[in-house]
């Protein structure tokens, strides 16, 4: 295939995977949502929905490093349409259930543990092939439009979901999202996910070793390369320190400053607006030059927009002066999210190379989706024994510290020789 043909190809592989992206991440949120509120209105109990969510999480955790080495050693076209089918047997199957049967918990939460555990086979393979399926200068585009696609699903999941769950049966809600998975997978199907593969033939003949073998070598793998160690023990680190934000911020705003329902809910809206916006702009603007350079910069304005959260508890502000200054936090929040993902996004699909990226998205995978019942636990203590002001101080000063290090000048220099040659101004500029 000669080049220009290879841009077009990309091209469609460009907005098919944005849309297909978008169908499965959006039918994922209204999923979730629409079946959280049935948990909750036939049990009317929180443990109830409490295992729900840990029949979501709890598979991504424990399979993540498998799916690594799946997307790795298998076809990654292969994996995805698998893996999307999986999560169409899996809700189909709930629906023929509740058809025969009705509805019951048990059948929920296996429903809910497959659809997660195959989402998340679908997400690291898909993850892994961006840079496979789109040419080199518009990585970054394919990430903005990513992002685009998760924040999107933020907001309109739940509004779509709870519309839903009030004026369809659960039987046609189930069955639009059968519907849902089937069209990504029909789309899915039309993509060459070998278009800009550079694999040997040396690294293909290593689906022949063991799943310990493989999962083994990636961890190695990892550990050889400092730079992509730092990424990935960074996004550990933030993970587990904004876990003191998605429980602070309703504890904050609601137990403690008053706010309705209502008006937290556009605060909540928010962080995905601002990705929205962020994720427009990292579409149109060139690619960042020094990622993780770049990425640090954003953590470090995160970690003071978390101790931010704080403000209201000791400022006196009115009520609408608090609902207004978390809009615009929770706003800002959201594009700092993008503005860290979306550069070192690109930076891995680059530097990662092809036979082991599947590995190390699954290990970054397993290893935030373990910090985010971990931290929920630990600061959901904290916030009922000390006041939060002071949990969320310390945890903004211990994100600060860890990025000052794990992203120090000696290592930015490692990833970059150039920036040691180049004067201060530029680098700033």
């Amino acid at each position: 295939m000669n080049e220009a043909a290879k841009l077009r190809q990309a091209t469609y592989h460009l907005y098919t995977f944005t849309v297909s992206k978008l169908i499965a991440t959006f039918g994922s949120s209204v999923y979730a949502f629409g079946i959280s509120l049935y948990v909750l209105a036939l049990t009317g109990s929180a443990a109830s929905f409490a295992i729900n969510l840990i029949c979501s999480i709890l598979p991504r955790t424990l399979l993540a490093p498998f799916a690594g080495y799946v997307a790795d050693n298998y076809p990654k076209k292969a994996v995805v349409l698998l893996s999307q089918s999986a999560s169409i047997l899996s809700v189909g199957g709930l629906l023929l259930y509740s058809m025969s049967n009705g509805l019951s918990l048990t059948a929920i939460y296996i429903a809910t543990a497959l659809v997660s555990a195959s989402s998340m086979f679908t997400g690291i393979a898909f993850s892994s092939s961006i840079a496979n399926l789109i040419d080199s200068d518009r990585i970054q585009k394919a990430m903005s439009y990513n992002q685009s696609a998760l924040a999107l699903a933020t907001i309109g999941g739940p509004v779509v979901g709870g519309m839903l769950f009030g004026f369809v049966s659960m039987n046609m809600f189930l069955l639009i999202q059968v519907l849902a998975y089937v069209l990504a997978v029909l789309l899915e199907a039309t993509m060459n996910f070998r278009l800009y593969t550079k694999r040997t033939e040396i690294a293909d003949s290593k689906a022949n070793q063991s799943v310990w073998q493989g999962m083994k070598e990636g961890a190695m793998y990892l550990r050889k390369n400092r730079v992509i160690t730092v990424i990935v023990t960074t996004a550990i680190g933030l993970n587990f320190f904004f876990s003191a934000l998605m429980i602070g911020l309703p504890f904050v705003a609601i137990q403690q400053l008053n706010v309705q329902a209502v008006h937290f809910g556009f605060i909540e809206a928010m962080i995905a607006v601002g990705m929205l916006l962020a994720s427009i702009y990292f579409s149109v603007r060139k690619e960042v030059k020094f990622p993780l350079q770049f990425s640090k910069r954003a953590i470090l304005v995160m970690s003071l927009l978390l101790a931010g959260v704080s403000l209201p508890l000791v400022a006196g502000l009115s009520y609408w002066g608090n609902v207004i200054y978390l809009l615009v936090l929770m706003l800002a929040f959201g594009v700092s999210n993008v503005f860290v993902n979306t550069p070192i996004g690109v930076m891995m699909q680059k530097d990662v190379e092809e036979e082991y990226r599947g590995r190390v998205f699954g290990i970054l995978e397993s290893m935030a989706m373990a910090m985010m019942p971990l931290g929920y636990l630990l600061f959901g203590l904290l916030y009922d024994l000390v006041p939060a002001e002071y949990v969320i101080w310390a945890c903004s000063l211990c994100l600060l510290a860890l990025t000052a290090y794990n992203m120090r000048p000696a290592i930015i220099r490692e990833a970059y020789p150039q920036l040691a040659e180049k004067p201060l101004e530029k680098v700033l500029s």
